[in-house]
This record gives structure tokens, sequence and C-alpha cells, in this order.
């Protein structure tokens, strides 16, 4: 590996260890949930930690795992069981290189409810304009509702289609996959809010308006991080102490 590409990788780590953090300090991600990042010199490959609660993870608990969900660098370490999550949507997505699952508490009700989460605050439009639910019973019938293997984490992957930004997974939490970390954070941070607040416009008992489909294409055409996604990451790693990750250098 030469200098360039190590520092390119070490750089893509402390990103990660940072989301990690911020995830954690966020309330998005509790002792379960996870952040991975496609390999920034491999794409057939992806970056995530041993298994590790968010907010404990370092520098070197990331591992450099396949599509297959098993590691590629010789480490025996404890793996995540949901890997497959990543797993099937980076095979399945090649636009997408951060992925993150959360059990957030504010998304469940929307899981087994037929009432759709939609994006009501402008912060929730880089979740997309439609949420939909994936339920694990429909292909693989009664399990722990946890996604176990390729072909489950292949089939959560189609329920984003080609373009979707978040599937919200019946009884468990959600999946969300973004271009770049930065939106990946924003959409796992902010879809929770969004659905505390569709579901106090709801309890009002009248009718809420939802972003319209012209106010979702200005979001999508200012691109996956905006113009102000750098001090936006700035905040969260200054709450989450975490902001020398995202200068991370390996050392000699």
């Amino acid at each position: 590996m030469t200098p360039a590409e190590q520092a390119k990788l070490d750089s893509v780590i402390g990103q990660i260890v940072a989301a990690n953090r911020i995830l954690g300090n966020e309330g998005v991600c509790d002792a379960y949930g996870h952040i991975s990042h496609r390999h920034p010199l491999d794409p057939t490959k992806l970056l995530l930690s041993r298994s590790r609660s968010p907010e404990l993870v370092e520098p070197d608990d990331i591992m450099t795992i396949d599509f297959d969900g098993k590691p590629v660098d010789g480490r025996t370490d404890p793996m995540y069981f949901e890997r497959f999550i990543h797993c099937g949507i980076y095979e399945t997505r090649p636009d997408i290189n951060c992925v993150v699952h959360s059990h957030a508490r504010g998304v469940l009700a929307f899981t087994i409810s037929d009432v759709k989460l939609v994006p009501v605050i402008h912060t929730g439009a880089s979740c997309g304009c439609d949420i939909p639910v994936w339920d694990i019973e429909t292909n693989f019938g009664a399990t722990n509702l946890l996604v176990a293997n390729q072909a489950q984490g292949r089939d959560l992957a189609k329920a984003l289609g080609t373009d979707g930004r978040v599937a919200l997974m019946r009884g468990h939490g959600f999946a969300a996959a973004g271009r770049t970390l930065s939106e990946a954070l924003r959409i796992a941070i902010y879809l929770p809010q969004n659905a505390q607040v569709q579901m106090e416009a709801m309890q009002l008992g009248g009718r809420f308006k939802a972003l319209t489909a012209g106010e979702m294409e200005v979001r999508e055409a200012a691109g996956p991080d905006g113009s102000d996604i750098a001090r936006a990451m700035q905040y969260w790693a200054r709450r989450a102490n975490c902001e020398h990750y995202l200068t991370y250098k390996r050392s000699a």
C-alpha cells in the first residue's frame, strides 16, 4: 500500500470511528446498531467495526470484510450478527458508500403500522420521498427479526430499490444508505426526528402536510451533502468529543 493509499484509508477509518461516536451520542444507536463504509481502495469490500457498541469504537476495531460477510484480513474478532445488512446494500447498490443500521425508538411505530412515514420537516428531505417497510417474515417466515445471512441482506437491499435512501424494518428499526458518510449520518439522525414530528402532528387530530415533490427535488439538487454539511459534522463531532478522529492518521 502506498503512503497516499494508506492516508486515504486512515481518513475513512477515522470518519467511521467519529460517525459511530456521533450516532451513539445523538441517541440514534445505543448498545446496538452500526455504521459501515465501502472500502476506499476496493469497492468489493467494506469497513465495519468488530462487534462493539458504537460509542466505544476505536480505529483498531475497524475490520475489512467482503460481501459474503467474511473478514479478509485474517482477524478472528467477534463480528456484528447483522453485518449482512451492509453487505447486501453495497452489493446491490454501487452508488452507496455508507450504511447505517439503527433501532431508534422514534421510527418503530411506523414499522408496524399502515400509516406511512413521510418527510415532513426540511431536514427529513434526505430520507427520500418513499420510505418502504421491509418485513422479514414475507420471504423468510418466522425469525428473530435479525438479518442473519446473505439472502436476507439482499432481500432488504431490494426494498431500497434503485435510488432509495431508507428502508424501515418491521418491528426492528431501519437501514439508511448514503452516497457519502455525512449523507448517511444526516439521514440517520434526522429520520427519528422527522418521525417524532409526524407523530406529534397526527396526535393533534387534524391533517398534516408532507414535503412536496418539488421541495424534495430542490434538496436533491444540492447533492448528497449540501453546502452546510461541514458545519453539521463539526457540531456533531464536538458534541461527541471526537473531532480528532476526523483528521485521524495511523501512528508509524
